[in-house]
């Protein structure tokens, strides 16, 4: 074979070589720029997601310390309640015992000015506390 032809072999090999490293390197360089898209892409729709969850969370957050405070409310309105009852009670309590012993004193009152009397207001005489005349 000829040297020339030799050469030439050898030039276009290398050239062939050259073109194939270019495209290799080219196929290369689309496709990490379409992963880095891709990866933009899911990034974004991570952020977007991220402030969807985070605004839904600060709403829950919001009704849930809403609902805190109503249950608070309820409850000073009912402790209110409570204690209001309780004090009607202790005056209606008190009242009793003052009627009661009001009542007592007027029992004894009548004891003494009329010890035949029973406590239903009737005459221990026979008569059933006629007066004679």
């Amino acid at each position: 074979m000829d040297t020339w032809l030799i050469v030439v072999i050898v030039v276009v090999a290398l050239v062939l070589l050259a073109l194939l490293a270019l495209a290799l390197a080219k196929r290369s360089r689309v496709a990490r720029a379409r992963r880095e898209a891709q990866n933009r892409d899911k990034a974004r729709e991570n952020m977007q997601e991220a402030q969807v969850r985070a605004a839904r969370a600060a709403k829950e957050q919001a009704l849930a310390e809403e609902q805190a405070a109503q249950a608070r409310r309820e409850l000073a309105e009912v402790q209110e309640r409570a204690a209001l009852a309780e004090k009607e009670a202790r005056e209606r309590a008190a009242r009793a015992g003052e009627d009661r012993t009001a009542a007592e004193r007027l029992r004894a009152e009548a004891q003494r000015l009329a010890p035949d009397l029973s406590p239903d207001g009737r005459s221990g005489h026979p008569d059933g506390g006629a007066t004679r005349r």
